[in-house]
């Protein structure tokens, strides 16, 4: 695929698959720089830079874990602690149909490919309108809070970093969501004290995969007039699989 440097990033090869495998299994993420070409970055953020008064823009509090607040757990509990998000976004349904962002998403070999890296037998878009690609803007003092995904993996791509700010933090292995085991203590830890937190580095160009169902992590605030431009492709591991009615009014004020 022409957007896609396939000489550094074999996408179809089965052995390149296992190493970026084994490598997201170890960090919990990953990042392959200068995956996409910089035709491919230029020509998303020129079709996108100029379209962010079109996102749905929110600020919303929210707890680390996504959920609502317990009140057996009382208010300075950290599970009820409220975290500010704010951002902007372009939904699945304001992508132009021959936009290269689809031209990749639809593309059966990378498809493969993000299946195998992340271990599962395949990956699916989502069963509406408005949740398999999305363009985050984070405008100057914009952020997304700490929290923990739902999903077991995103797949991410810069598409134009704010003039200062916007790092991704993270810690990795807080909580074991499988197991039941939240970690309160070690989560208010980290969160009053950054203890463990580490910073993703990465570039436009470079694709990002990142675990963040066990791994608390967030954008922080923007700084400049040069607006954070990120692009999130989502998958379901399951066919037929997409957001409830709800959810799609939260995350875009529509359904």
């Amino acid at each position: 695929m022409s957007w896609i440097d396939t000489d550094a990033h074999p996408i179809a090869d089965v052995d390149y698959r296992a190493q970026c495998a084994d490598q997201l299994d170890s960090a919990g993420a990953l990042v392959l720089s200068g995956f996409f070409s910089g035709a491919f970055v230029d020509a998303v953020r020129a079709e996108s830079a100029d379209r962010e008064a079109e996102g749905y823009f929110a600020s919303s509090t929210h707890n680390i874990w996504l959920t609502p607040p317990d009140p057996q757990l009382g208010e300075d509990h950290i599970y009820n602690r409220q975290i500010v998000s704010t951002k902007g976004l372009l939904a699945d349904d304001q992508v132009a149909p021959d936009s290269p962002l689809r031209a990749v998403y639809d593309d059966e070999v990378f498809r493969s490919f993000i299946a195998d890296v992340v271990g599962v037998d395949a990956v699916h878009p989502y069963d509406d309108a408005l949740s398999s690609i999305n363009v985050h803007f984070h405008r100057d003092g914009e952020e997304l809070g700490w929290h923990f995904d739902n999903s077991s993996f995103a797949v991410t791509m810069l598409i134009q970093p704010p003039e200062a700010g916007g790092e991704f933090e993270y810690v990795k292995d807080l909580r074991n969501a499988e197991a039941g085991e939240q970690n309160f203590a070690g989560v208010q830890t980290a969160i009053d004290t950054r203890t463990r937190v580490e910073t993703l580095t990465f570039d436009p160009t470079d694709l990002v995969l990142f675990r963040g169902r066990n791994s608390m992590h967030r954008v922080a605030p923007s700084r400049g007039q040069r607006t954070r431009i990120l692009v999130v492709m989502a998958f379901n591991t399951e066919a037929g699989i997409g957001l409830s009615e709800s959810a799609k009014a939260t995350f875009y004020g529509r359904s």
